[in-house]
């Protein structure tokens, strides 16, 4: 399978994945690979953010590609996410097969296509949820660092 990594359509993603051969559904694109950890690494890298590329199969088993770059499945952005484009839609799945997750094409994907895969309300009702959390600590903070004139007056 021929795929591609360049910047995605969509604004703010970053790099995405695309494929330069057309795709029939239901065809596997891609495995979702990275490194091996269990559910609690998984919980502790979540509460430290660092969960960008994590993915949850089972309590035991679970994918971090956070730290493998050379694995291309990472690159597939959600259409469903923060920042949308009108008119473009997911057009894959993952999918788990036994210990190991693909990302599977739910339509035909012509060549040059963006590979686009849902993330699941659940991922991003939880990401709007760190986002507005950051913006409120934010905003705490700069009402808190405000520098305040003092005038002095002048002794006789």
């Amino acid at each position: 399978m021929a795929l591609i990594i360049k910047k995605s359509r969509l604004p703010g993603a970053g790099k995405g994945l695309f494929t330069s051969k057309n795709l029939r559904k239901d065809s596997k694109i891609i495995e979702h690979r990275g490194e091996i950890i269990g559910y609690n690494e998984y919980r502790k890298r979540a509460r430290n953010e660092k969960d960008h590329y994590l993915f949850y199969l089972r309590r035991d088993l679970c994918i971090d590609a956070m730290y493998t770059p050379q694995y291309k499945a990472r690159y597939a952005n959600d259409a469903a996410g923060i920042t949308r484009i009108k008119g473009v839609c997911n057009n894959s799945d993952y999918i788990i097969f036994g210990d190991k997750c693909f990302i599977v094409a739910s339509r035909n994907i012509k060549a040059g296509e963006e590979i686009f895969v849902n993330y699941t309300k659940p991922y991003w009702d939880f990401m709007r949820k760190r986002i507005n959390k950051k913006k409120m600590t934010e905003t705490k903070t700069k009402n808190h660092s405000r520098s305040y004139k003092v005038e002095l007056k002048p002794t006789k």
